[in-house]
């Protein structure tokens, strides 16, 4: 017997579905209080999906709502459902995917692929098979349901379909799928490329057997009349061309001119797809061969996409100039993310601390608010990446178009070329060059426009010529640039605020202590914006002040600049709860602050340090009450103690010594203690931070918890972790200097993972250089320990050490070595030359350093023989011979 509903049990269920559509949140409550009871009772569903597929008297909006009940059960409480209903369930589905309502049908499809999802694609096994049967339905409903369907099942589980657990339904699919791209009607067109594409980056083995066909049936679809299938046409040649360059090679030219035609597709959709194609080429080694014919038509529709559309104007409220008064609202504030502390070394490229392998983010983010990705952003980020490619071959076909759009009368037009401008400025930086000194001013000019979307755009493209503009002499661009930038960061319009706070920031990178001269200038004006931004650019506004204070350093430390910047930061942190995110971008302003006043910030570092302390302890609090209770407590915002932590190692970097009584009047050493035992990477990253920091500033606080803290610091010696054995290891090498021979007895506990470390296989070089000065400063503190194994590391020793430049690390680290040197020769003898080679990587060693080496090189000398040297110098590249006989005369 069929399951039949009950006339009274139906009518309740209806009733309940209109009032779910209710406006009023009280009948809201109602409804989902109804839902928890009825779902105590197994065939409630059945009555759902009755709604759904049978009642078709009821209006679609009620059915579909049924079903979409229905798949919230499915997938909160499948497993619990009596078989006989999952079975009435998926009979049901099977049976109606051709309704003639195409709402229903698709709420059909996800119930399907819901069901699917929960593991039930092995114990449905009729599912595949039925769906690619009803596919040859006469009925066209029936196999547009189908393939809906089926187009959700390859998009939820396509790795699954492509392996053995259903025995490889692949197989028939694809090909299946293949005979309709020839269908009349273009929805099933669409439905089965769509269907394909979802198997092109897993290279499935059955899309990979017939992909010449594929390849054919594509073709045969680039004029299709509907643009659905043109977009998936394209999505599947971007893809293609991402995973199966090989195949596409021999028929690139008519590729190329196809997406020529499509990137100016009338559809948007279709001309963004289309133009995605440009940014994956650029990614592949033939692009440059295969292009540079075409770059003629394709510069011009590149730079024709950049310009606003007029749907973008109107959401960007491209018409209102002043809107500084206006609240933000707060979904469009972005979360942030903290970048935790990795301690480097000051490198040769002259970057302070913080990590060098950190990918910056800054590109093309002229109106993130609109954040969807978008034909005018993926047209510049397209000419951003050719321009890498092409270098200045790109400029003779942009530089004749570029005159016309910078002097348009169109604000539109004039925007989209400075956005251009914008756009090659990494690429064509040389070929540009010339043409500076005429258009840097004619941007500078463009900052005054009286169109908010130009003045904003200005700021963003001026900001990736600021290494040129630093170059020359201040008066000539620096001056004006930096005065007009400084206006707009009080611009009354709030997108013009933005781009000019990121502007000033890229420009206080670039200038560094260039900037002196001005501070005065430029710490008035962030002031006075402190009091006139809204939320979203004050968060911004910190990162400029923070970045500010990385960039001129100790020169901030000046009595009448720390007047004007304290008083307002101070009232920002003061007015901010403990519970406030703001505080994420404060603190990490306040830690760039607090390390270039130094002493300067004594009068304010009490209040900062205790807060920081209290953020760390409530973290590790409420960690531990949701460790032991996680049904009745949240789980904390870890952050805020990441956060806390790094701004403690600001303090304690700046403050040096002076931080010594703060430490000794508070329980850091216990929390830290905790902090470096977190399940969390970048909790632990943090808190060795710190303990380096701490013990260089005040190590008679650290002392006493050294026999506790290096077990812990041994066991962080992972480098699956990069950031965490990173600062661990740095933390090693800082204690090793205060212990002296006290560290003897913790040599064993992490010397093997740091020779292991260091003669590992794609070990980052930031790693490399601070796990050698380690061993050296070991090697200085307890030579006998380490000495026996210097054959085991003394060539990765010494090649990760030659590029770095002279400075106290690696001072300590060398007269580690020569002492080793000293105590075991014989472990140096094979690696001599990689020895010899950094020793004269120094340019000025201090004179008793400079002595050890001599008597190292001296020594070897006269051990083998003059015959034996001139055999083993001979070896030596012809610079490193003349530096040695300069420097050590050998």
């Amino acid at each position: 017997m069929e399951w039949q509903p009950d006339e009274q049990g139906l009518q309740q269920v209806l009733q309940l579905l209109k009032d779910s559509q209710s406006p009023n949140t009280a009948t809201q409550r109602a409804v989902q209080q109804k839902l928890e009871q009825l779902n105590q009772f197994p065939d409630f569903n059945n009555y759902l999906i009755f709604v759904l597929t049978r009642l078709k008297t009821e209006d679609e909006p009620t059915r579909s709502l049924s079903g979409l009940i229905l798949k919230n059960n499915v997938k909160a409480h499948y497993q619990n459902f009596p078989p006989t209903v999952a079975e009435f369930i998926k009979q049901e589905c099977l049976s109606n995917i051709g309704d003639p309502s195409p709402l229903i049908r698709a709420t059909i499809g996800i119930l399907i692929t819901t069901i699917a999802s929960k593991g039930e694609l092995q114990s449905w096994p009729e599912l595949l098979p039925q769906l690619c049967n009803l596919l040859n339905s006469e009925d066209y409903n029936t196999c547009e349901g189908s393939f809906g369907a089926l187009q959700k099942i390859c998009e939820d589980s396509s790795e699954l379909l492509d392996s053995d657990a259903l025995s490889r339904p692949l197989n028939i699919m694809i090909p299946k799928f293949l005979q309709f791209f020839k269908h009349c009607s273009p929805k099933i067109r669409s439905h089965a490329i769509a269907c394909v594409n979802q198997f092109i980056i897993g290279r499935a083995q059955a899309l990979m057997d017939n992909i010449d066909t594929f390849i054919e049936s594509l073709f045969a679809l680039a004029a299709d009349e509907d643009s659905e299938v043109r977009k998936n046409v394209c999505r599947a040649l971007v893809m293609l061309l991402e995973v199966r360059v090989d195949r596409l090679i021999p028929h690139m030219f008519s590729i190329i001119q196809y997406m020529l035609q499509r990137t100016q597709d009338p559809d948007e959709n279709v001309a963004l797809e289309a133009c995605e194609f440009w940014l994956t080429l650029a990614e592949q080694p033939i692009c440059k061969d295969v292009l540079s014919g075409h770059l003629v038509q394709l510069i011009p529709i590149l730079v024709n996409g950049m310009k606003y559309s007029e749907i973008d104007i109107i959401l960007l409220k491209g018409d209102v100039e002043e809107d500084e008064a206006v609240p933000d609202s707060e979904q469009d504030i972005k979360p942030r993310f903290h970048k935790s502390r990795t301690v480097t070394l000051q490198h040769e490229g002259g970057e302070g601390e913080e990590g060098e392998d950190i990918d910056e983010d800054d590109d093309d983010d002229d109106d993130d608010t609109l954040s969807d990705w978008n034909l005018r952003k993926c047209s510049a980020a397209a000419l951003d990446v050719l321009a890498n490619v092409f270098r200045d071959e790109l400029l003779p076909h942009l530089l004749p178009l570029l005159k016309g759009l910078l002097f348009h009368s169109d604000w539109v037009i004039k925007e989209s070329g400075i956005l251009v401008l914008g756009a090659i400025a990494e690429g064509c930086m040389q070929g540009m060059v010339p043409y500076l000194p005429e258009l840097i001013p004619h941007l500078i000019a463009c900052l005054c426009d009286k169109k908010a979307l130009v003045r904003s755009i200005a700021c963003w493209t001026l900001s990736r010529y600021a290494h040129w503009v630093v170059s020359q002499p201040p008066d000539s661009h620096l001056k004006p640039l930096m005065t007009e930038l400084l206006k707009r960061i009080l611009d009354g319009n709030k997108r013009v605020q933005e781009a000019a706070c990121s502007a000033f920031a890229t420009l206080e990178e670039e200038a560094c202590t260039e900037l002196v001269p001005y501070l005065s200038f430029i710490l008035d004006t962030l002031v006075f914006a402190f009091g006139k931004y809204q939320h979203k650019n004050l968060l911004i506004l910190y990162d400029a002040i923070g970045t500010l204070a990385d960039s001129v350093g100790h020169h901030l430390n000046q009595p009448e600049y720390i007047q004007k910047l304290m008083p307002p930061l101070i009232n920002k942190w003061n007015e901010l709860k403990d519970e406030d995110k703001d505080l994420f971008p404060l603190l990490e302003c306040l830690s760039s602050v607090a390390t270039a006043l130094q002493s300067g910030f004594l009068p304010y570092c009490e209040p900062v340090y205790q807060r920081c302390v209290t953020l760390v302890q409530k973290t590790l609090a409420q960690a531990m009450m949701y460790n032991q209770h996680p049904d009745q407590y949240e789980a904390p915002d870890k952050d805020f103690m990441i956060v806390a932590l790094d701004l403690l190692s600001g303090l304690a970097e700046g403050l040096g010594g002076h931080v010594d009584q703060l430490v000794a009047r508070s329980n850091i050493m216990t929390l830290l203690f905790q902090c470096m035992q977190d399940s969390m990477p970048e909790v632990r990253q943090s808190s060795f931070a710190l303990l380096g920091d701490l013990t260089k500033a005040c190590f008679p606080h650290v002392k006493p918890c050294i026999a506790e803290f290096m077990p812990i610091l041994g066991l962080n010696l992972n480098p699956e972790f990069i950031s965490v054995c990173n600062n661990a290891t740095w933390a090693i090498g800082e204690i090793s200097m205060q212990m002296g021979a006290e560290m003897q007895p913790y040599v064993g506990v992490v010397l093997p993972h740091l020779v292991e470390i260091i003669n590992r296989p794609n070990t980052p070089k930031t790693l490399l250089e601070n796990t050698a000065i380690t061993i050296g400063r070991l090697g200085y503190v307890c030579p006998q320990e380490v000495a026996p194994q210097l054959q085991q590391f003394i060539r990765p020793w010494c090649t990760s050490l030659r590029n770095i430049r002279d400075n106290e690390e690696k001072d300590s680290a060398f007269r580690g070595i020569c002492i080793m040197i000293g105590v075991n020769p014989g472990g140096v003898v094979q690696d001599f030359i990689f020895f010899c080679d950094a020793v004269a990587s120094w340019v000025s060693p201090k004179d008793d350093l400079r002595e050890m080496f001599y008597k190292i090189l001296h020594g070897f000398k006269e051990q083998v023989g003059e015959d034996n040297w001139q055999q083993f110098s001979e070896q030596f590249p012809p610079l490193l011979k003349e530096r040695l006989s300069a420097c050590y005369g050998v």
